[in-house]
């Protein structure tokens, strides 16, 4: 039985698609339609920070994710596990670094919290490599979508900063 669709998907694969190939030259149906998905799935409240520690706190700092995610030394209690953690960390990072650049850290900076747009990248990129490496069986057929995940990381962030510009222009024309 197929899924329902989220009610904003058919709106933001529009977005995504437009932005992505006008504003980028860049045309893969399967990575806009997955960055779509994304969005959708962050818009629902209590997604942006599902994993928690042992305390059952949420884990929101970016390195704590990744320690969580290690099946050996974190919480992940199998690979699969760790698959699911490093697809969410992936996720994020292209979210947070291409939507939410008001938590980033500026640079160097250490007196201020949250991730700097480098380190972003850095683990986004590293999260959806690794997602790309499971290749067994259900994991098959996505493998290749991860692989150019990673390959185009700074391509998509920058994509999803577009987008969020202009759902912000079409926010202000309604005004």
């Amino acid at each position: 039985m197929p899924t329902e669709a989220h009610p904003l998907e058919s709106i933001l694969y529009e977005v995504v698609r437009n932005t992505y190939e006008s504003r980028l030259g860049f045309s893969d149906p399967e990575i806009v339609a997955y960055v779509a998905r994304v969005l959708c799935e962050f818009s629902e409240p209590d997604a942006l920070f599902p994993l928690r520690d042992e305390d059952g706190r949420r884990i929101e700092d970016v390195d704590e994710m990744v320690r969580a995610s290690d099946p050996v030394f974190g919480t992940a209690r199998s690979f699969d596990t760790e698959r699911g953690i490093r697809k969410y960390i992936g996720d994020y990072a292209m979210f947070a670094a291409g939507m939410c650049r008001e938590i980033l850290r500026p640079g160097m900076d250490t007196t201020q919290q949250g991730p700097t747009l480098e380190e972003l990248i850095r683990v986004g990129k590293e999260s959806y490599f690794i997602v790309s490496q499971f290749t067994l069986s259900e994991y098959e057929d996505e493998a290749p979508l991860f692989a150019r995940l990673a390959e185009s990381f700074e391509r998509c962030v920058l994509g999803l900063a577009l987008v969020r510009e202009e759902m912000g222009e079409r926010i202000r024309r309604r005004r």
